[in-house]
């Protein structure tokens, strides 16, 4: 992609009232476009970002054995009702058309997902069975802020498992946990495991929870061995493992694993046939990423006062051209060259191919973070000037060298 041509550009100040860091650095980098409190429009850069936590996301749900599906947003008000959630559930959108029928904007799935499988299961032979979407979410939050951490759209992967027992469902549990560390390690972002409510370390709720004094959460973490809780157990003055001192610490949460109780299992009618011919209710559990939620998350924990930082995994290109005195023809066409070689070579790169000063394009890699620079001018002759975004010296390489450095990682 060359520059001249992405839509849109960088801004130098970040808009009113955004406080948070993500918030300010997205708009500012071009990532995101704020439409209202709490909705946003991921543009060209920003999507190349979700999309490749999506990816992340879609690789390790599919290791495990989940389906994809996508199921819809506006979700039928007798669901709802079924669950006693339409009034419960304290930040439901709800609609009512114009011919009378009334509708929630979906927050969460469980109300179209029961009922759909409750067609399909019937027989122990049919389980287990492990099913996920990638989808935007609605939530009428009393107090949109912080950017993409909280949203009134946002886009989550939920995944939703069902088992002929709850031994079969926490063995699944556990698996999804290793996934869930996997998905977090590969897109560059630091997490604790944090168990959630209930008081011990044998419950099965738990969050994954991403350590930032910019956070909205609060964990208690031990001060010996590491371990979380959520702050609602911080009647907890010691760590129930290993007996250590807990330190209260701000976090944002990312994703959260947890077993569904039988109440939405009785409100469908969801049941199976076991071996014996007996009727049994279905064993589930649930489990969610903020795919936003993620992509902010790396921006508040990697960034600097020049911009943001983006792991190789998830940036939206891994190389970016810093073309300076292309108004000399030879520099213009080696540069054009190395462009077009490095995208021969599978490597996505953004080319600076603009006509403004050298300052201006360094502030903008700076500011969009891509994880290589390379700059090409006179001075650079038949070598390239490489620095990579998360450190502070430049190198003289040759193409040879970048190409093998960008794919090896």
């Amino acid at each position: 992609m060359k520059y001249s041509k992405l839509f849109p550009k960088t801004l130098k100040q970040a808009p009113s009232g955004a406080e948070s860091i993500n918030h300010q650095l997205l708009i500012r980098g071009g990532f995101i476009h704020q439409e209202m409190a709490g909705v946003y429009t991921y543009l060209p850069l920003g999507w190349r970002v979700l999309s490749k936590i999506s990816d992340i996301v879609r690789e390790e749900m599919n290791a495990i054995g989940g389906q994809e599906l996508l199921m819809p947003a506006l979700e039928p008000k007798e669901n709802w009702v079924k669950t006693g959630r339409w009034q419960s559930f304290d930040v439901l959108f709800q609609l009512k058309s114009r011919h009378g029928a009334e509708y929630a904007l979906g927050p969460t799935h469980e109300e179209i997902i029961y009922p759909l499988v409750v067609e399909y299961i019937h027989s122990y032979k049919d389980l287990p069975l492990s099913l996920y979407q990638i989808q935007n979410k609605f939530r009428d939050e009393p107090r949109a802020k912080s950017g993409v951490l909280r949203g009134r759209e946002f886009l989550m992967k939920d995944l939703y498992s069902f088992h002929v027992s709850d031994e079969d469902r926490n063995n699944y549990y556990e698996e999804v946990g290793k996934a869930y560390l996997k998905i977090f390690k590969r897109t560059g972002l630091p997490v604790v495991e944090t168990k959630a409510g209930g008081g011990t370390f044998s419950d099965l709720s738990k969050e994954f929870q991403t350590l930032t004094s910019n956070g909205e959460d609060i964990v208690m973490v031990c001060t010996n061995c590491h371990a979380a809780v959520n702050r609602e157990l911080e009647q907890n003055i010691a760590c129930p493992l290993c007996g250590g001192k807990l330190e209260e610490k701000k976090a944002i949460e990312v994703g959260n694993i947890f077993p569904l109780k039988t109440s939405f299992a009785e409100a469908f009618n969801l049941k199976f046939t076991d071996k014996d011919g007996k009727q049994k209710l279905v064993s589930a559990g649930c489990y969610g990423i903020g795919i936003s939620r993620v992509m902010g998350a790396v921006v508040e924990v990697g960034s600097d006062e020049r911009g943001i930082i983006w792991p190789e995994s998830v940036a939206p290109f891994q190389v970016h051209i810093v073309g300076l005195d292309l108004d000399d023809k030879a520099v213009k066409d080696k540069a054009e060259e190395v462009y077009k070689l490095l995208q021969a070579e599978g490597i996505e790169v953004l080319f600076d191919d603009r006509e403004i000063s050298a300052g201006a394009k360094f502030a903008d890699a700076d500011l969009i973070g891509i994880p290589y620079r390379v700059v090409i001018s006179k001075k650079t002759e038949d070598k390239l000037e490489v620095k990579k975004r998360s450190e502070k010296e430049t190198e003289f390489k040759t193409l040879k060298e970048l190409i093998e450095i960008t794919l090896s990682h």
